[in-house]
């Protein structure tokens, strides 16, 4: 076995489990329905996050125990934020420091574990996360701090393949879930605070060998089978000088695969630097520039690489406004194919899916400072004196105005997806209510050091919370109902044809609120701050709904005031799985 392999006492023979089954592309399209498997980041295809099941209710909600928990370890506890995989009765997870678990998805036994043993000097900007894996054929996929992509076997931890995405030490990591389409591991990257270049990578599932590249900043040029391909947009349209070499728009989060018009979608992250100044004069007229395809969703042909469509949700974005936000593929009320995106700079958006044309927007957070409103392009209608301050023009040149903007650079949402409900047609987005002071600084770029040219203080808004989780009528933008919590809500939501809505809380709860009124039915104490993503399944005929805990993510870090009121918060490292009794469904 392979060295970077712990064995376990158990083993895949001992368990009698059988792995009879590799994943197939059909298996994946059909994950939803598919209520004995988890296949997906995002519970589906469309990351919906919604389970047709609904043997667990609002009425038998009350019967919901722990069925079984199991510890990540003592040293590495800090923010875990996986979501959780399941085939063929393992449960597959992802933890802090570039760690993959398999389990017994009926008792919790360890199977096996990976460690990535990382290397000395890695740069991840906001904690040593890391959201979940992807599972195909007969492997499990998932990155690692130090920007690789690795290849497990799923029935005995080995590596089949280990790949390099980027250098470390330029600030590339790697922290989102892969995804899995038509036979090839789909890649973005992070590091956009270290002024790396955006980009989406496709490699061969089996071998691991590059197929296509997407880089995400004009004027770089994509590679398919190992050839130049097509440019990004157009070389200094929309960047001045020879600043979009290193121009961030990080692909931090990881995409969506719209499998009806073909389509990846990937967002991106805040150009590089934050100094919206030092990127202002973007083309020939010398109008201001728009950065592309930073604060972006771009629609990619997931055979070659390339660009099909694109929306910026930030233009000359200058707040760190990251546009990497999931986009959720949903048919509306009266049949329309649309995108839905809850963007960090508070506006919640509705897309068309054939093409990202814009349909509406909306705020979805309050005190809105930055801009009055999107017009009929949903083009952002800036407040300009609410813009940083350029530090050339301040007497010393050291230190542009200090603004307060709101939005705080953690978004109106922030990476936490949201959740849609096919049985009431409404999305369910953790957002929170926070501002910041923050000024621009001079800044010049250095191999692997951070590129910001800003400085900040995170505020909250209100006395009594700053989380709030929303339910959204994506038709009108009317927010249906509010609850509101003290800390920062950084954990994602699950709903289920059962009527119900699961997230956590930094404060260690694990809650279910009934989707119509928001009322909370149910909830339980993990013990640290939920900033995971859960799940749902059927085994036996019960459903189960599994959870990890353990306190850490970007707040405790960048959160200045925030972070300091949540400081009481205690880490941890501990997946949770719940289960109806069998006999406590009978009100179904």
């Amino acid at each position: 076995m392979n060295m970077f392999i712990k064995a376990a006492v158990i083993g895949v023979l001992a368990t009698g489990m059988s792995h009879a089954e590799g994943v197939t592309d059909e298996m994946l399209a059909g994950d939803t329905a598919s209520t004995s498997d988890v296949l997906t980041n995002g519970m589906g295809r469309h990351l919906q996050r919604y389970s047709p099941l609904d043997i667990l209710n609002k009425d038998n909600i009350d019967g919901l125990v722990p069925a079984w928990a199991f510890s990540l370890g003592g040293e590495k506890q800090r923010g875990q934020e996986t979501q959780p995989l399941i085939h063929d009765g393992i449960m597959y997870i992802t933890g802090s420091y570039s760690r993959m678990y398999a389990l017994d998805v009926k008792t919790g036994r360890e199977v096996w574990q990976y460690d990535a043993r990382l290397p000395e000097g890695i740069l991840p900007c906001c904690d040593v996360v890391n959201r979940g894996a992807a599972i195909y054929g007969d492997k499990v996929y998932f990155g690692t701090l130090d920007a690789r992509i690795v290849a497990l076997d799923a029935k005995t931890g080995d590596v089949v393949w280990r790949k390099k995405i980027e250098d470390y030490k330029a600030g590339y990591s790697y922290t989102a879930a892969p995804m899995v389409v038509n036979g090839l591991v789909i890649t973005g990257n992070s590091g956009g605070e270290f002024g790396i270049v955006g980009e989406v990578q496709a490699r061969d599932a089996e071998t691991g060998e590059l197929v296509w590249t997407r880089p995400t900043i004009e004027g770089y040029y994509g590679t398919y089978k190992g050839e130049q391909s097509t440019m990004s947009g157009t070389l200094n349209e929309t960047w001045p000088g020879d600043m979009w070499k290193t121009g961030g728009a990080s692909t931090w989060l990881g995409g969506s695969y719209d499998i009806e018009t073909d389509t990846l979608v990937f967002g991106t992250s805040n150009p590089a630097p934050w100094n919206s100044w030092l990127r202002a004069a973007g083309n020939p007229e010398g109008k201001e520039g728009d950065n592309l395809f930073a604060a972006s969703r771009i629609g990619i042909n997931p055979e070659n690489g390339d660009i099909k469509w694109h929306f910026q949700t930030t233009p000359r974005e200058g707040w760190d406004y990251d546009g990497v936000n999931e986009m959720v593929a949903y048919t509306s009320r009266s049949g329309e194919k649309r995108w839905a995106t809850a963007d960090r700079n508070g506006f919640f958006y509705v897309l068309n899916r054939e093409d990202g044309g814009f349909v509406r927007g909306v705020p979805f957070v309050k005190d809105m400072t930055w801009a009055s409103g999107l017009d009929e392009n949903g083009r952002p209608i800036f407040v300009e004196d609410n813009r940083p301050g350029d530090p050339a023009a301040s007497a010393d040149g050291k230190k542009g105005d200090v603004i307060f903007a709101s939005p705080s650079f953690l978004g109106g949402k922030n990476w936490m997806p949201m959740a849609f409900s096919q049985k009431t047609g409404n999305f369910y987005v953790p957002s929170n209510e926070w501002g910041m002071d923050i000024w621009n600084e001079p800044i010049t770029y250095k191999k692997g050091a951070a590129y910001l040219g800003a400085g900040f203080t995170i505020k909250p808004n209100y006395d009594d919370h700053i989380g709030t989780l929303k339910a959204i009528d994506p038709d009108t933008g009317d927010i249906k109902w509010e609850v509101k919590n003290e800390a920062p809500l950084w954990s994602g939501v699950m709903t289920t044809a059962g009527g119900l809505v699961f997230y956590g809380t930094p404060e260690g709860e694990f809650i279910a609120l009934d989707d119509e009124s928001g009322e909370k039915l149910w909830s339980f104490q993990t013990g640290s701050g939920i900033v995971g993503q859960p799940v749902t399944w059927e085994q036996d005929g019960e459903q189960y709904v599994t959870v990890i805990s353990g306190w850490g993510g970007a707040v405790p870090l960048w959160g200045g005031e925030v972070a300091k009121k949540v400081s009481y918060l205690n880490q941890g490292g501990t997946l949770w799985t719940f289960r109806l009794p069998r006999q406590l469904a009978s009100n179904n």
